[in-house]
């Protein structure tokens, strides 16, 4: 898969989940938290948007993504668009007049690794309910001052990737990320394990 559709596929997406999203479910029902679906990821209640592959959904009408605004998405979504304020410092980084460049292959790939993290998320900790957070896009859950997720990517590693994120430092060899321990999706041939191995070491 090329490199810079996935980046920018990636980026889009994130600024999808914030300004298209997150933005407009805060300032309706007070929160940011979204959720992994079927093909994509969701809104958690009001307004009931998803995204599916390249495509926004909106009750019964399907919005493509590529080559749009986000100020235009807004105004056809009737929700309005725009990241929450004054709830963190870093984000996407994108503006109401950018044009989102969503690729359908990329977009599957990325979607994918998110509902690879969810399935293995839920099936580590069942009392747990993953969230994808909007401001850097990755899905997560905390437990005992530890925090498990799947990343689609970020300016620490271009691909999709999964991390263990302890509150005080660990030491040794598993913790190679300067948050923690990082690892590609693809050097994962279970991701579960991954998950326990990041727990027991943290402990």
């Amino acid at each position: 898969m090329n490199a810079n559709e996935l980046t920018a596929t990636r980026r889009s997406l994130h600024a999808v989940a914030e300004l298209i999203m997150a933005g407009p479910q805060y300032r309706q029902s007070g929160t940011i938290r979204l959720r992994v679906t079927p093909g994509g990821f969701a809104t958690v209640t009001d307004p009931d948007l998803r995204v599916d592959g390249n495509e926004l959904v909106v009750g019964s009408e399907r919005l493509p993504l590529d080559g749009r605004s986000f100020d235009d998405l807004g105004r056809e979504t009737g929700a309005g668009a725009g990241a929450p304020e004054n709830l963190y410092t870093d984000g996407s980084g994108a503006s109401l007049d950018d044009i989102l460049t969503v690729d359908a292959a990329a977009a599957e790939h990325l979607e994918k690794s998110l509902a690879l993290g969810d399935q293995a998320l839920r099936a580590f900790a069942p009392e747990a309910t993953p969230v994808l957070w909007p401001e850097h896009f990755d899905l997560g859950i905390t437990l005992d001052k530890v925090g498990y997720g799947v990343s689609p990517g970020d300016g620490y590693l271009d691909v999709p990737y999964a991390y263990v994120s302890p509150w005080e430092p660990g030491s040794g060899d598993f913790w190679n990320a300067p948050f923690g321990a990082a690892r590609p999706l693809s050097d994962l041939p279970d991701l579960q394990a991954f998950f326990a191995e990041g727990r027991e070491r943290a402990t």
